[in-house]
């Protein structure tokens, strides 16, 4: 009978072991768990940007206004006829120097 009882103790700690430290423990699982969150997340904002992208593409292939836009915004062009006025602040002096 002691036979028996330390058999199934002995298979009961294994056991466990397996599932607090061996493959597939439930660390294990935790961890793969916040792994595949991440991806998931990772993976929504690329489908967005490609979204995103998507709609810039179909934009300067359906109209002239987001290339008329880019051209103006990127490369600083301008229309024949317009006036290009170019405001710059001033820089602000430092405490020291007003104070001087």
């Amino acid at each position: 009978m002691r036979v028996v009882v330390g058999i199934l103790f002995t298979l009961l700690v294994l056991l466990q072991y397996r599932l607090w430290v061996g493959e597939g423990s439930l660390a294990e699982v935790h961890n793969l768990k916040k792994e595949i969150a991440t991806q998931q997340q990772e993976l929504e904002q690329l489908r967005q940007r490609n979204s995103a992208l998507a709609a810039e593409v179909h934009d300067l292939k359906q109209g002239l206004d987001a290339i008329e836009e880019r051209a103006r915004s990127e490369l600083g062009m301008i229309r024949k006829g317009e006036t290009f006025y170019q405001i710059i602040e001033p820089e602000e002096k430092p405490k020291e120097q007003r104070e001087q």
